[in-house]
């Protein structure tokens, strides 16, 4: 292919618009700079879409008693996910409409009725009506060559429907499929990848695993096999993307009022191994920018779009997150960053957590995933649970905003260790901005524990064999302690448990308000909240004072719900 090519790139619903969509994005800036005729879109901004999502979930909401839900929209989305890909793909009706029952029940541990399915189904149909009219008139208006989509577990099926889509009405775009979604679902040497390639041969013409860049920019060059059609860091040799060369995200394609945050990064992949993960399988080797190359560019990208508040998009900021702070604070950079964070020793260090305040550390995600000593030195997490106590304590103590991701069902989890979770929760609740759970998941093959536990345990299918042709991509379960049902209870408890102590897990506008609220009660010094962001990006007349390093509050913010339509992130 020549540089006369024209490139659309896309990611398809649904995928949560929190932040603008980095992969893309730093595709994009990259091909732009070798060239290339480039485009984006994210269809998960689009209005319809939100509405059709909410009709689903509202309707999926009603059949569940509030006892049943657990993490409700996080395990909404499993059914969202599989149903919507036993839609484009069934043949028998009875078959299908049996499926969506067991989706349900296993997610939910709830039997439904005949009826609920079809109404569910008829928003499904909703749904695939409303992506056939998006994308047709989408591929008419940048009339591509090339069609690249980034696909996650949740976009899977969208993106599935967008491919064969465009090879029946435009068979000359070649289609190219990369993302998150072979980093686990669809890993390579998995029986799921084996079988999506035979059932995909006709309409994805390759796929590109890993990181991203220089490959898709080899295949556009002709630089690679022909006779392939899976390409990864093993065909450049294990040739991975020099982070100091690398250009900004490149977001102009984008809606970006529609996203709370902007997007930016410091590093890929992660210097841990924690068993459950696939960071280091999917990016490689860790390696990282310096704080002062992050620093130009969050100036860059704020003074472009006029935003102030970026999430980070690593999956640790610890390396970096000093350096970080102090490159803001040296270079008076006026923005606020979001970020993972890894309750390490560093993080039990009182001045630690001020320099971050100070240098514009906005929210801090900790990945502490278990009460029980026992389980954490399971996952491999090599923290304790004092250290954990000790980084919640000293961020919230400055004003930084404390998310907490906690793992449910860890293989070997007893009701004991369960319990010293919800105790430790108890413990730091004035201390904890936002609780969110997820029941562990299993992948025989791109997890870093899935050959130990392999060898461990037996595993089974969680759906019946047949619903493969359906379903496309199979979900396992290991048979060991604790099993799915007492997981799911376990689920349903630790929400419960939170929202006795009073801890929110914020998924709408409203609901971040609310924690937003609750927050600067706790804290006097707590960071502003996200409305006083987005007021700022509205008007550009408003100046916003830097409260983190001359201690002055920015400007107040208005209610503005009566303007904004609610949106789930």
């Amino acid at each position: 292919m020549s540089n006369k090519e024209k490139i659309l790139l896309a990611i398809l619903p649904y995928w949560s618009p929190l932040i603008p969509p980095m992969g893309i994005s730093c595709l994009k800036s990259y091909l732009c700079g070798n060239g290339y005729d480039v485009a984006a879109r994210d269809a998960n901004t689009e209005k319809e879409l939100e509405k059709i999502y909410n009709k689903y979930f509202d309707a999926l909401k009603s059949f569940v008693p509030e006892d049943k839900r657990g993490n409700f929209y996080n395990l909404g989305n499993y059914v969202w996910q599989d149903h919507m890909m036993a839609f484009l793909n069934y043949k028998d009706k009875q078959a299908f409409v049996h499926l969506v029952k067991l989706l349900i029940y296993q997610n939910f541990f709830l039997t439904v009725e005949d009826g609920q399915v079809e109404e569910l189904n008829r928003y499904a149909a909703e749904f695939y009506a409303w992506l056939e009219g998006y994308l047709i008139a989408l591929l008419e208006q940048e009339k591509p060559t090339v069609l690249g989509l980034s696909v996650y577990s949740g976009s899977l099926p969208a993106s599935i429907f967008a491919f064969k889509l465009t090879r029946q009405k435009y068979p000359g775009i070649k289609t190219v499929m990369g993302g998150g979604v072979f980093a686990e679902a669809l890993a390579p040497g998995s029986v799921n990848l084996d079988y999506f390639l035979e059932q995909t041969k006709e309409f994805i013409d390759t796929i590109i695993i890993g990181e991203g860049e220089q490959l898709f920019l080899r295949m556009l060059r002709g630089q690679l096999s022909p006779s392939q059609r899976i390409y990864t860091l093993k065909d450049i040799g294990r040739e991975v993307l020099d982070l100091a060369q690398v250009d900004i995200p490149d977001y102009r394609d984008l809606n970006l009022p529609c996203y709370p945050y902007l997007s930016a990064f410091t590093a890929r992949s992660c210097p841990f191994q924690c068993g459950f993960c696939s960071e280091t399988v999917q990016w490689g080797p860790y390696r990282r920018k310096s704080g002062g190359q992050v620093v130009k560019e969050l100036n860059r990208l704020s003074q472009q779009h006029n935003c102030r508040l970026f999430l980070m998009g690593d999956s640790l900021l610890n390396p970096i997150v000093t350096e970080l702070a102090q490159e803001c604070i040296d270079k008076n950079c006026t923005v606020y960053w979001d970020g993972y964070l890894r309750a390490d020793r560093h993080v039990c260090e009182p001045e630690n957590a001020s320099l971050w305040r100070r240098g514009g550390f906005y929210r801090a995600r900790l990945g502490v995933e278990s009460g029980s000593p026992r389980v954490l030195e399971l996952m491999g997490k090599k923290i304790t649970v004092e250290q954990i106590r000790a980084a919640a304590t000293n961020l919230a103590a400055t004003g930084i905003k404390t998310t907490t991701y906690w793992v449910v069902g860890y293989p070997g989890e007893t009701e004991e260790d369960f319990q010293q979770t919800l105790d430790l929760i108890e413990q730091l609740k004035d201390d904890i901005y936002e609780a969110d759970c997820n029941p562990f998941t299993y992948f025989p093959i791109g997890q870093v524990n899935s050959g130990p536990w392999a060898e461990k345990y037996t595993a089974s299918l969680l759906y019946p064999a047949e619903a493969r042709e359906m379903v496309w991509v199979q979900t396992w379960i290991m048979n060991c302690e604790p099993f799915r049902e007492d997981i799911f209870r376990r689920l349903n408890r630790f929400t419960q448990h939170c929202a006795r102590l009073g801890i929110p897990n914020p998924y709408s506008l409203r609901d971040i308000y609310q924690a937003d609220e609750r927050w600067k009660k706790l804290h006097p010094n707590a960071v502003p909240p996200l409305l006083e962001f987005l007021r700022y990006r509205e008007n550009r007349d408003i100046e916003i004072v830097d409260e983190a390093k001359n201690g002055t509050p920015i400007v107040k913010a208005r209610n503005v719900f009566q303007n904004k339509e609610e949106w789930g992130f």
